[in-house]
């Protein structure tokens, strides 16, 4: 798989990236199924696979437990080899989610995930949506923040994990990259991923297979056909699969690489 470009910067980040909430967090997901959090080899084992497969880019996010502590502790000797990407907004505390789009509690975010991190610049921050994506554009003045952050250097680029078609078609006219859920039976956000395509910014996939509920999705081969099917959309960037099995990760990049052949023969 060839990286493709964050316009307007010179991030270069793989078609494929690892979603890392299952480093951190099992309660409150919306998986098929329970599990327990890994140990530490067992994410080394599982980001050294990632990396051996041509995967660079991680993300991660607050909400997610312990998986921003445990990524700077795991990586704080490779930290120039990945595109880590962690969020804003929301917060997992006492099995609920809490979320504050303040000016001082945006930049208290990425201090503290800085810290965690170890790291003295974050790659890619979104804001957490908690689906009310207009008004937290229009309102807060987050993105403002953003991009003041992003002008110091702390941050390299940034945008929103979007809940709203009409919040990810404006996310997509003031940021830099823009999250939106798209798969075989979801397929209302389409209209941001070609919106993106159209302003040259970059646009990542979440649950790209429902959450794990493969189930759902009306395919015999569901990994080769959603791969298949988000792909052929031009303005897709990367899809960010989360999973702990190393099989499972091997089976999406090889399916991820056949389906960008067949687009580009």
């Amino acid at each position: 798989m060839k990286n493709i470009l964050i316009h307007g910067t010179d991030l270069s980040i793989s078609r494929i990236g690892l979603g890392t909430v299952k480093f951190g967090r099992n309660q409150g997901v919306h998986y098929p199924q329970g599990f327990a959090l890994p140990d530490d080899q067992t994410i080394l084992n599982l980001l050294a696979m990632a990396e051996d497969l041509g995967i660079n880019l991680l993300d991660t996010a607050p909400a997610y437990g312990t998986s921003e502590e445990r990524l700077g502790n795991l990586l704080k000797h490779q930290r120039e080899k990945w595109v880590i990407a962690t969020k804003t907004g929301e917060e997992f505390v006492d099995g609920k989610s809490q979320f504050d789009f303040s000016p001082s509690a945006t930049r208290k975010s990425i201090e503290r995930s800085l810290k965690r991190l170890r790291t003295d610049y974050l790659d890619i921050v979104l804001v957490h949506s908690n689906g009310e994506d207009r008004k937290i554009i229009e309102e807060t003045g987050i993105f403002s923040i953003l991009n003041d952050l992003k002008k110091s250097g702390a941050i390299r680029a940034f945008g929103m994990s979007t809940k709203t078609l009409d919040g990810g078609m404006l996310a997509v006219e003031q940021s830099d990259i823009v999250m939106v859920t798209h798969n075989l039976i979801h397929t209302i956000e389409q209209p941001v991923i070609a919106h993106a395509h159209k302003h040259h910014k970059t646009i990542l996939i979440k649950k790209a297979f429902a959450s794990g509920h493969l189930q759902k999705l009306p395919e015999n081969d569901p990994i080769a056909a959603t791969m298949n099917f988000i792909f052929q959309e031009p303005g897709v960037g990367s899809i960010i699969v989360g999973t702990l099995n190393a099989t499972h990760l091997q089976q999406n990049v090889a399916a991820a690489e056949k389906a960008l052949q067949c687009k580009s023969s």
